[in-house]
């Protein structure tokens, strides 16, 4: 069994570590991301665990919300 990070993250599991990881440095909750982006607190939270396939227009809601560019979720984790 591997440990550490794995080598390749999905499109999907990109989006998660980097939603979760700028959330948690902004100190915001689930729910008050879920607020500023006009989504629900339990769908954030299932994007954040990789387990929604989630749309174009609520990755763009999402980065809004965060000031980010919606390319920067895609991105590699450092």
């Amino acid at each position: 069994m591997k440990t550490g990070k794995p080598s390749h993250y999905t499109a999907r599991q990109r989006v998660a570590a980097n939603l979760r990881r700028v959330r948690q440095a902004r100190g915001w909750s689930q729910e008050a991301l879920a607020d500023l982006a006009g989504l629900h607190r339990t769908y954030v939270g299932s994007i954040e665990r990789g387990e929604r396939n989630v749309s174009v227009d609520n990755i763009e809601r999402l980065a809004q919300a965060l000031g980010l560019d919606p390319a920067d979720l895609l991105k590699r984790p450092a």
